[in-house]
C-alpha cells in the first residue's frame, strides 16, 4: 500500500501562482511514476504532469511552459509548480503513484485530492 498526502490548493487570481506537494508513504517501490491529475466540474479527470523516477518528465498540452514538476526523492514527495494561471484550471488536483515499465502491476494509488480555484 501507498498513502498519498497532497497540500498546497487555494484560490489564486487569475496570472498567480502556487505550488502543489504530495508526500508518498509506505510501500515505495523504487522504479515508479509520481503525477498530478485534475478533474474540473462535469469533466474527466486528466493528466496535468508526471515524472518518473529517472526523472522524466511528461505534460498536457495546455500545462506546458506555465507548470512545471519535480521530485524530492529523498522525501518521496512530487510538487508542482503552477504559474500564469488561468481560470480554466481550475479543479480538484490528485496526486497518483504508480510502478513503471515492466514493474506496472496495474495499480494507481491516489491522494484525496487538494482544491485549485483560479478567479479571473
Amino acid at each position: 500500500q501507498v498513502q498519498l498526502v497532497e497540500s498546497g490548493g487555494g484560490l489564486v487570481q487569475a496570472g498567480g501562482s502556487l505550488r502543489l506537494s504530495c508526500a508518498a508513504s509506505g510501500s515505495i517501490f523504487s522504479i515508479n511514476t509520481m503525477g498530478w491529475y485534475r478533474q474540473a466540474p462535469g469533466k474527466q479527470r486528466e493528466l496535468v504532469a508526471a515524472i518518473t523516477s529517472s526523472g522524466r518528465t511528461n505534460y498536457a498540452d495546455s500545462v506546458k511552459g506555465r507548470f512545471t514538476i519535480s521530485r524530492d526523492y529523498g522525501k518521496n514527495t512530487v510538487y508542482l509548480q503552477m504559474n500564469s494561471l488561468k481560470p480554466e484550471d481550475t479543479g480538484d488536483y490528485y496526486c497518483n503513484w504508480r510502478r513503471t515499465g515492466a514493474f506496472d502491476n496495474g495499480i494507481n494509488y491516489w491522494g484525496k485530492g487538494t482544491l485549485v480555484t483560479v478567479s479571473s
